[in-house]
Parts: C-alpha cells; sequence; structure tokens
C-alpha cells in the first residue's frame, strides 16, 4: 500500500518486488550505546529508498533516534510474520505501515498495541478517518500515507474530460475499460454505490450488496480488460488501445507530465482513497521512540514532504499544508472521497469473492 512517484513502475510494481532486504541507516556510536534506535517495516523497493532517503534521517536529527528500515513482504505476509513473532516475543519491527484490512485483523488478535494520544500530539493535525480505532475506542493506528484510484483517460481519444463514473457504465464506452481485477483492490462496488445508490452505506446488507453487484454487472460489455498487471493497462492506456479505466492518479500525472496523452480525473462523485496505517507491534519494547516517530509522521511540514517526494497524498487537514495548488492536486483533491468498505473485507472475503467471480469477473 504506498503511494509512488516513479518512472515507469507503478507503485503495486514495487510492492511486489518489496523483499525482505533490511537496510539500515548510519547511526553515530553515540546513538548506538544509548539504544535509541526504531525498526520500521515500510513498503520495499523505491518506497523504502525514499524513506531512507527524505525522510528517516531528517527523523533522527530532530530525535536522535536511529532508524532500521525494513522492507515489508507484500500483501498479508507482514502480517502473518508479526503475528507469529509477537507470539514469541519478537518484533521483526517496532512500527509497520500497514493495509487498513491487516489492522482490521490485527486488531482481532490485539496484535497492535494502543496507542497514547497524549504523546502524540501532532495527531490533532490529521482527518478523523486516518485515526484507526479498536472497538472499545482504543487507538490501534495512526495514518501514515494515502493515495487516490480515478477515472482515468486517454486525452487523444477522449479530447474532453469526463466528469462522473457513471461513465463507465455509458454504451458509447463499449469494448474501451481498463479496470482493477480484484473485488478487494478496484473498490468497483463502492464506486457503484456511491455513483448510484446514494453511498456506500449501500453496502451495509447483503441486499444492498447484490443490487450494487447487479448494477456494476452491467459494466461488463464496456470492459476491454481486468488487469492484474498494472504495466499492461498502463501501457494500453498511453497508447489509446485501452483509452478509458481506473487507475492510480499519482502515476496517471506523471505519466502526463512526461508527454504521455493521458489524465486524471476526480469524478464529482470522488476518488476512492485507500490508505495505510502506522501500528505497533505489542511484542516492540520501543513504545517511547515509537510514539515519537509516529508523532513526528502526523507533522503537516513532514506529510508535504512526503506528497512532494514520495508521492502521497497527506493524511493531514489542507489548510495546515504548505503545498501550492499544484502541488496537492499531483496527489489529492478537495471533492469528498469515496473510502473503502475494509469491514466488508474482513467479515464477507469469501462470499465477495465468489460472487465477483460469479457475476463480474466470471
Amino acid at each position: 500500500m504506498s503511494n509512488i512517484l516513479q518512472k515507469g513502475v507503478s507503485r503495486r510494481v514495487v510492492l511486489a518486488t518489496g523483499a525482505m532486504a533490511a537496510g539500515t541507516l548510519a547511526m553515530p556510536s553515540i546513538l548506538r550505546a544509548q539504544d535509541k534506535s526504531l525498526k520500521v517495516g515500510v513498503y520495499g523497493g523505491y518506497f523504502k529508498d525514499s524513506f531512507d532517503k527524505n525522510i528517516f534521517p531528517e527523523f533522527t536529527k530532530a530525535t536522535g533516534i536511529a532508524v532500521e528500515s525494513v522492507a515489508e513482504p507484500t500483501g498479508e505476509a507482514w502480517l502473518v510474520q508479526l503475528e507469529q513473532a509477537a507470539k514469541a516475543g519478537a518484533a521483526p519491527a517496532d512500527v509497520s505501515m500497514m493495509s487498513q484490512v491487516a489492522m482490521l485483523k490485527g486488531q482481532t488478535t490485539k496484535l497492535w498495541t494502543p496507542l497514547d494520544m497524549a504523546k502524540i500530539p501532532n495527531s490533532k493535525n490529521l482527518l478523523d478517518r486516518f485515526i484507526n480505532k479498536y472497538p472499545d475506542g482504543g487507538v490501534a493506528g495512526i495514518g501514515a500515507v494515502s493515495w487516490y484510484i480515478t477515472l482515468v483517460t486517454n486525452t487523444d481519444v477522449y479530447k474532453e474530460a469526463p466528469t462522473t463514473w457513471a461513465a463507465f457504465w455509458d454504451k458509447a464506452n463499449a469494448d474501451k475499460l481498463g479496470l482493477l481485477a480484484l473485488v478487494s483492490n478496484s473498490f468497483l462496488l463502492e464506486i457503484t454505490a456511491k455513483t448510484y445508490f446514494g453511498g456506500t452505506n449501500a453496502l451495509d446488507t447483503e441486499e444492498g450488496l447484490l443490487k450494487a453487484f447487479d448494477k456494476l454487472a452491467e459494466v461488463k460489455p464496456n470492459v476491454r480488460l481486468w488487469y492484474r498487471d498494472e504495466a499492461q493497462f498502463e501501457q494500453s492506456l498511453k497508447s489509446g488501445e485501452i483509452p478509458m479505466g481506473q487507475y492510480y492518479h499519482d502515476v496517471t500525472g506523471l505519466a502526463a507530465s512526461e508527454g504521455h496523452p493521458v489524465r486524471s480525473t476526480f469524478p464529482k462523485e470522488g476518488g476512492v482513497q485507500d490508505s495505510g496505517c502506522w501500528a505497533l507491534s505489542r511484542a516492540s519494547k520501543k513504545v517511547d521512540e515509537a510514539h515519537a516517530f509516529i508523532d513526528y509522521m502526523s507533522q503537516p511540514t513532514i506529510q508535504a514532504t512526503l506528497s512532494r517526494k514520495v508521492g502521497t497524498s497527506p493524511t493531514v487537514k489542507r489548510e495546515l499544508l504548505d503545498l501550492n495548488e499544484k502541488e496537492f492536486a499531483a496527489v489529492s483533491s478537495d471533492i469528498e472521497p469515496i473510502i473503502p468498505r475494509y469491514d466488508l473485507y474482513t467479515t464477507k472475503s469469501d462470499w465477495l469473492n465468489q460472487k465477483w467471480t460469479e457475476l463480474i469477473v466470471g
């Protein structure tokens, strides 16, 4: 999960190459002697490199806490490793960047040490949706980064930008769409619910979910490609072979800045905003250092640096940021976003995957 501006390589490709190589920043001997250090798990590849270069050294300068960055594997493999290690009283990383679904699954086993908000005063800067809470109100995680999936088009084929996700259903777009292939990463049910059923609350019931599935099934004649390989869709979008679809806002913007005939549009219903959280393993003994790190990362200046250097969308309120209009538009939007229904992917995963195969991609 990670929002990466990089030439020719999408965010998910980077996550897929996030092997378990660990890189350690140089730390002064006095810090080693004091053992004032922290292991931080982040997505591998370019994302980790960006943190190593632009974020962690400045954190060490500001706090005296040395950072050992650990490249997380993809998917839920890291969650499993953290769970198994915690049972043995070990922490492969003290603080990790976790997907929202992984956060929910970790809550069920109390994997995450509840955070003391008094020790994270900068948490007041965050938008409410980026504070992840246990059912009892305790804070399980704090928003680290976010990113958007938007409606993308080839500008040679579509001279005017579409204004609504309903363009996916327009018969004029038959055999022209590229859509993400999984129910759990496309968030097309949420897009359907927001566009046609008044919002994602329509997915609260099985009846509502089935209505959304039926409506989404109407898109099938317009879909040229259900993609897992992002590079394949990106290339087809650039060439105009598949001139419309859903993709990552920042990556599309980067391609446009390099002269490719592509655009990213935030529809009037909002882009889909996905995100990752900082979470503290219950096996970690570095509680004070972890709180210092999460507080540091919640500063508007640091969130702005992430937007500029890593390409992520800020988790803090816009009015606190020094991003100019162009910088903000490169990573985010003022239109209220569509927030994925992460709860459904933990409580109804098997049923959703079955219906997805039966009704949508089967």
